[in-house]
C-alpha cells in the first residue's frame, strides 16, 4: 500500500512540474488552446456515450415532478391572489437587483413616490366599501337562511363593517354617564350575537328598575332606543316582531331627539348627544319603513320614506332613497322612478345608474328584425349600456346564468357584492316588465366592444377598478363563486410550467417504453446542439495562424 502512494505522488509530482513548464512556455497559447477546446467536447461526448437509458428516464422524470410542483403552486397562488407567483418575486426583488428602478435623480424618485402615493389613494377611493341600504335582518332573514341550509351567509369581514357602523351610528362620548347606554357601548363591540342580545336585555332591564325606583324626570337617563334596535335586528324571527321592537324603540327615539335637540347649542358633549339621537330615529324609522314594504304595505313605506327625506334632507350616508326607489318600482310608479332618478343621478351611488336597467317596453327580437328599435327601444338599451359598464356583473345574475345568494350587509361599488344587492331586490321587477330581460339578453354583450381594451380609459365611466374582486371575496361568503371582471388571462409562468410538465413528462414515457431509439434522439440532438460550436472553433483555428498567438505572447 506504501508503494502505491509513493508512486502517486512521485507522479502526481512530475505532472505538476511538467503543467508549470508548460504554461510558462511563450508557445503555452499554441498548445493549450487544441487541447482544452477539443477536450472539452471529448469529455462531454464521452460522458454522454457513458449514460444509460435509466438515467435519461430519471432526469425527465425528476424534471417533470418538479415542473409539475411549480405548477400546482402557482395555479394554487394565481385562484388566490389572482397573480403569479414568480412574476411578482421578479418584478418585486430582481428587478431592483438588475437596474429596473433608477435612482439617479431625486426628481424622478419623488415624482415616482408621489405617483404611487396617488394610484394607492384612487385605488382606495375605488374599493371603498357601503353600507348595503337594502340589507336584510339579521334574526328574521339571516338566521333562517342559517336554519335552513346550515351556511353562513354573512362573512366576518362584513359583519365587522356592521360593528364598526352600529358604534359610529349609535355611540358618542357620554355614554358612559347614562347606565343602559353605557351596556349598549359595550354590547356593540361584543362578537357573539348571544352576548350582545345578553346585554340588550340587561339595558331594557335597568328601564323597568327605574321606571319602580326614580321618578319620571329621572327615567329618562335610563331609556334606551339602541337596546330595542338590537333585539329587532337579531333576535325578532319575523318582521312583524320586529316592527313591533322598532315601534318601542321609535316612542324613546324621539323623546331623546326632541330633548337633544333643545340642548344640542350648550356644549360639544350635547352636540354629539344630538348627532347619535338623530341618527337613532332616522335608523328607525327607515327600518320601520322596510318593515311595512316587507309586509307588503308598500304605500305606507313610500309615504314613511318621502317625510323621512323631507325632516332629514342632509342625511344621505342612509341612501333612503334606494330604498324608495324599490318601493316605487314595486308599485310600478315609473314617473317617480325617473324622477328620483333624475334628482340623485351623477352622485356616487352607483344604484341609480343601475336603475336604468328598468326599461318599460316590450321588446321581440323578431319584431325589431323587421322594423329596427324604436326610440324608446334606443333608449333603453343606451340605459343597459351604461349600466352594464358601470357593473357589468349585473347581466348573468338578471338572466339567471348565475346562482343567486343573499346579499351582504355591505356592497362594494361597481363590485360582484352590489350586483349581487341589486338583483336580489330588483329581478321580479324585471320580470314584471314584458320584454325587458329579452331586450337585456340581446344587448348586454354589446356594450363590452364599445369600453376600450385593457381597460386604460373607460366608454361613459372612469375605468373599471382592479381591486374589486379582493374586496368581494373578503365580502362574500366562501360557497359562492365570485364574479371576475374582466377575466383575467393566466399569466405567462403558469402556460410555461404547464407546457414544460408536459413535454418532460412525455419524454419519461418515451424514454421508458422506447429506451434505445431515445437515446439515439438524445445523441443526435446534443451532437446537432453543439455543432455551430464545433464549426465555430474550426475556423477560428484556421482563420488564425499559430505564429500570432506567439507574437502576442512575447508583447
Amino acid at each position: 500500500m506504501r508503494w502505491i502512494l509513493s508512486v502517486s505522488c512521485l507522479w502526481a509530482r512530475r505532472l505538476s512540474v511538467d503543467v508549470m513548464r508548460l504554461f510558462l512556455s511563450p508557445a503555452a497559447p499554441v498548445l493549450l488552446f487544441k487541447p482544452v477546446c477539443f477536450g472539452v467536447f471529448s469529455a462531454v461526448s464521452m460522458f454522454l456515450n457513458t449514460l444509460t437509458p435509466k438515467f435519461y428516464v430519471a432526469l425527465t422524470g425528476t424534471s417533470s415532478l418538479i415542473s409539475g410542483l411549480i405548477l400546482i403552486f402557482e395555479w394554487w397562488y394565481f385562484r388566490k391572489y389572482g397573480t403569479s407567483f414568480i412574476e411578482q418575486v421578479s418584478v418585486s426583488h430582481l428587478r431592483p437587483l438588475l437596474g429596473g428602478v433608477d435612482n439617479s435623480s431625486p426628481n424622478s424618485s419623488s415624482s415616482s413616490s408621489n405617483g404611487d402615493a396617488d394610484s394607492s389613494r384612487q385605488s382606495v377611493s375605488e374599493c371603498k366599501v357601503w353600507r348595503n341600504p337594502l340589507n336584510l335582518f339579521r334574526g328574521a332573514e339571516y338566521n333562517r337562511y342559517t336554519w335552513v341550509t346550515g351556511r353562513e351567509p354573512l362573512t366576518y369581514y362584513d359583519m365587522n363593517l356592521s360593528a364598526q357602523d352600529h358604534q359610529t351610528f349609535f355611540t358618542c362620548d357620554s355614554d358612559h354617564l347614562r347606565p343602559a347606554d353605557a351596556i349598549m357601548q359595550k354590547a356593540w363591540r361584543e362578537r357573539n350575537p348571544q352576548a350582545r342580545i345578553t346585554a340588550a336585555h340587561e339595558a331594557l332591564d335597568l328601564e323597568d328598575l327605574a321606571r319602580l325606583i326614580y321618578t319620571h324626570y329621572s327615567i329618562r337617563y335610563f331609556l334606551c332606543a339602541t337596546a330595542y334596535i338590537l333585539l329587532a335586528e337579531e333576535e325578532a324571527t319575523t318582521i312583524v316582531e320586529a316592527e313591533k321592537l322598532f315601534k318601542q324603540a321609535l316612542k324613546i327615539g324621539e323623546s331623546c331627539y326632541r330633548r337633544s335637540q333643545q340642548l344640542q347649542h350648550h356644549g360639544a358633549q350635547y352636540e354629539a348627544q344630538h348627532r347619535r339621537d338623530t341618527n337613532v330615529l332616522v335608523y328607525i324609522k327607515r327600518r320601520l319603513a322596510m318593515c311595512s314594504r316587507k309586509l307588503g304595505r308598500t304605500r305606507e313605506a313610500v309615504k314613511m320614506m318621502r317625510d323621512l327625506m323631507k325632516e332629514f334632507p342632509l342625511l344621505s350616508m342612509f341612501n333612503i332613497h334606494e330604498n324608495l326607489l324599490e318601493s316605487l318600482l314595486e308599485l310600478q310608479n315609473y314617473a317617480d322612478v325617473q324622477a328620483v332618478l333624475a334628482k340623485y343621478d351623477g352622485t356616487s351611488t352607483s344604484h341609480l345608474s343601475l336603475g336604468g336597467f328598468v326599461c318599460v317596453c316590450r321588446f321581440s327580437p323578431e319584431a325589431a328584425s323587421r322594423r329596427g328599435l324604436s326610440t324608446a327601444e334606443m333608449n333603453a338599451v343606451e340605459a343597459i349600456h351604461r349600466a352594464v359598464e358601470f357593473n357589468p356583473h349585473v347581466p348573468k345574475y338578471l338572466l339567471e346564468m348565475k346562482s343567486l345568494i343573499l346579499p351582504p350587509e355591505h356592497i362594494l361599488k361597481r363590485g360582484d357584492s352590489e350586483a349581487i344587492a341589486y338583483t336580489f331586490f330588483h329581478l321580479q321587477h324585471w320580470k314584471r316588465v314584458e320584454g325587458a330581460l329579452n331586450l337585456l339578453h340581446c344587448t348586454w354583450e354589446g356594450t363590452f366592444r364599445m369600453i376600450p381594451y385593457p381597460l386604460e380609459k373607460g366608454h361613459l365611466f372612469y375605468p373599471y377598478p382592479v381591486c374589486t374582486e379582493t374586496a368581494d371575496r373578503e365580502l362574500l361568503p366562501m360557497f359562492h363563486e365570485v364574479s371576475v371582471y374582466p377575466k383575467k388571462e393566466l399569466p405567462f409562468f403558469i402556460l410555461f410550467t404547464a407546457g414544460l410538465c408536459s413535454f418532460t413528462a412525455m419524454l419519461a414515457l418515451l424514454t421508458h417504453q422506447f429506451p434505445e431509439l431515445m437515446g439515439v434522439f438524445a445523441k443526435a440532438f446534443l451532437s446537432t446542439l453543439f455543432a455551430p460550436l464545433n464549426f465555430i472553433m474550426e475556423k477560428v483555428e484556421s482563420i488564425l495562424p499559430s505564429s500570432l498567438w506567439h507574437q502576442l505572447t512575447r508583447i
